[in-house]
């Protein structure tokens, strides 16, 4: 992905404070990644594991390294891109202003209203204060041990997030979240399916918007990257068999063909997976 001469977003927030990046609860980097592949293949908060005591998290100083710095500026580049993206579909396929989300880009663990923030199932996005939550170590965990390396593949996680938060801005997101509040767990589950390929569809509404900064085998990362965190292949590398009725994210194939219909489509209205009769 073409970055250059691409500007840094204003609305990005980091908490590296103390670092944390070394050692988060006594583990390395390496037993943090393990740690966090648990917690994202299984939908569990793993944030015990990572503070070692259930307790509140411990952080201890180290440098911020020039990866970081690197991730850091990727990050709120890719976020100028979304900023610019959604300005314009807002504008000229709704009739509406965009008022774009901040990124909270940290180090280990930090808080939220949605409570605290780990990285441990991956970055996430809160509407309780419109931000969207990212520990940089994510994108090594998604290269390493998921196979899914590439500037692009980092960029969609980014915009995937962000299409939350236009989610939250249509109405959708508080909407379905009332409804998940009423429904039983399966049919919460399938609820929150609908919305994680939405996003996967925004994402590649967005996508579509930055051709002009796609490089040769950036569609292909994305793609890749929305195959590899479908649930039913993060059970299986779990070493276990697929349940459909636990599923949140939807399958790989579902996934990335619902991003790349936005990224064909480039139309909004061509992302209601609510009413959809086949995800």
């Amino acid at each position: 992905m073409r970055l250059r001469g691409i500007r840094r977003s204003r609305n990005v927030e980091v908490r590296r404070g103390g670092g944390g990046a070394g050692r988060v609860g006594g583990l390395g980097l390496v037993g943090v990644l393990f740690v966090l592949g648990i917690g994202y293949f299984t939908g569990i908060d793993v944030t015990p594991l990572l503070t070692g005591s259930g307790g509140t998290p411990t952080q201890q100083s180290t440098p911020v390294s020039a990866e970081d710095d690197a991730a850091t500026q990727f990050s709120a580049q890719v976020l100028t891109t979304t900023e610019e993206v959604w300005t314009q579909v807002f504008r000229d396929q709704l009739g509406r202003t965009y008022e774009p989300p901040r990124l909270v880009i940290f180090s280990g663990v930090t808080q939220s209203p949605c409570g605290g923030a780990s990285g441990a199932t991956g970055p996430f996005y809160c509407p309780a204060d419109e931000k969207a939550y990212l520990d940089t170590q994510f994108f090594t965990m998604l290269s390493q041990r998921m196979g899914a390396g590439g500037d692009f593949a980092a960029a969609y996680v980014i915009a995937h997030e962000v299409a939350h938060h236009v989610q939250n801005q249509l109405g959708i997101l508080p909407e379905v979240n009332a409804a998940r509040q009423r429904a039983s767990q399966t049919e919460a589950n399938a609820l929150t399916v609908r919305l994680e390929l939405m996003a996967d569809c925004l994402s590649g509404v967005w996508a579509t918007n930055v051709r002009g900064l796609m490089e040769r085998g950036d569609l292909d990362e994305a793609l890749n990257a929305a195959r590899k965190i479908g649930d039913d292949y993060l059970q299986r590398q779990a070493g276990r068999v697929p349940q459909p009725h636990t599923f949140t994210h939807g399958t790989s194939e579902q996934r990335a063909r619902w991003f790349d219909r936005g990224f064909d489509s480039g139309q909004v209205a061509d992302c209601d997976t609510f009413a959809a009769e086949r995800l």
